[in-house]
């Protein structure tokens, strides 16, 4: 049984799902699976309302024979399974929801080749509110939401808030995955504004 404990507390093993993308807190993913090691973990997920960890797969292709070696990001964060589907046997469909940020301290491979890691919970970054100077980013993230529509964006909208309009535009935006893992490591909701408003005004976009 996986399990984890808040900030501060030992660090648990957790479950982890590497990926070719970067979950940020709050954020909405869907994920197709069918190997069996992780329809096996969501089922075990679900049995004991748990989380697993996403993390942005470096090295290695998503869908691995047995022993192929994968490197990921040491920071991740937590999905946890809101709605789920098996619109054919041996596929299940899951939306998940992105939850604390983590760093893995230690992790390994099992005999079903999945992979845990011990794990510490990070503390949410200091909260800010969007000044004048962001309000454009605020803006454009909210025009962009109403395109891509609600099934691929959060329920809750929080435009007034710093760290949920930069992680929401570092998901939107089509930025390098490398850059994209950058924006979740940094812990500072100014300085990823920052880095988003230049890069936006570089491509002219605002």
């Amino acid at each position: 049984m996986f399990g984890l404990k808040l900030a501060g507390d030992a660090p648990r093993t957790l479950p982890l799902f590497p990926l070719r993308t970067v979950l940020y807190p709050g954020g909405a993913l869907p994920i197709k699976i069918f190997e069996q090691r992780y329809i096996d973990m969501v089922k075990r997920s679900l049995q004991h309302d748990e989380a697993f960890g996403v993390c942005l797969l470096t090295h290695g292709e998503e869908v691995a024979p047995a022993g192929t070696t994968q490197s990921f990001a040491m920071i991740g964060t937590l999905a946890r399974i809101v709605r789920w589907d098996m619109p054919q046997l041996g596929i299940l469909h899951v939306a998940t929801e992105g939850g604390a940020r983590f760093r893995v301290d230690r992790h390994r491979v099992e005999k079903d080749d999945l992979a845990v890691a011990d794990v510490t919970l990070l503390p949410p970054e200091p909260t800010l509110a969007i000044s004048d100077e962001y309000l454009p980013l605020a803006n454009l993230l909210e025009l962009i939401a109403g395109r891509i529509g609600p099934g691929n964006f959060p329920a809750e909208h929080a435009y007034d808030d710093g760290s949920w309009v930069g992680y929401r535009l570092a998901e939107v935006l089509p930025l390098p995955l490398s850059i994209k893992q950058t924006m979740l490591e940094v812990n500072d909701a100014g300085v990823r504004l920052k880095v988003l408003r230049e890069f936006l005004v570089q491509q002219k976009l605002i």
